[in-house]
């Protein structure tokens, strides 16, 4: 296959566009969480992912499994974590069964901020994802993230 091939370069311009939307959406978040609540889009996303946390079995991320969910090197999330600590809104502790693990919650602090910051959140997501329909290249992609919907919203259909 050459670099001028029809199919490569269709691929290559999904990818592209795809890029786009991705970008677009995330300054947008980026812009009103930070505007709003003093949090960047990483910031919401770790609070976010780890206030879903529970007691249960299995209802605490390793740090490996947090980084992967917010899509960060361990390292990089271990300083997003710190940040986050340092301004009271987490907490870490040792695992009760496993001394080598360390467990990070959402404090308090946390929580109040989050759900403040989850309507700002929604608002604006929908906000980008409207700007974005309106251009025809990313139209089918944001028709696309729309139609994807959670067990959860599927169940209550």
């Amino acid at each position: 296959m050459t670099a001028t091939a029809p199919a490569l370069t269709a691929l290559a311009h999904g990818w592209c566009a795809l890029s786009l939307l991705h970008g677009r959406i995330e300054s947008h978040l980026e812009h009103a969480l930070q505007t709003g609540h003093g949090l960047s889009v990483r910031e919401y996303s770790l609070l976010d992912v780890l206030s879903r946390q529970h007691d249960g079995e299995g209802g605490h991320l390793q740090m490996k499994q947090v980084a992967d969910a917010v899509v960060l090197s361990q390292s990089a999330t271990t300083r997003l974590v710190t940040r986050l600590e340092d301004r009271g809104l987490l907490s870490r502790y040792l695992c009760p069964t496993d001394r080598r693990g360390i467990y990070t919650n959402v404090s308090e602090e946390g929580l109040r901020l989050l759900e403040q910051a989850r309507p700002t959140n929604e608002a604006a997501l929908r906000e980008a994802l409207a700007e974005a329909a309106e251009d025809p290249q990313l139209a089918p992609l944001v028709r696309t993230v729309e139609a994807i919907r959670t067990p959860a919203a599927v169940a209550a259909a």
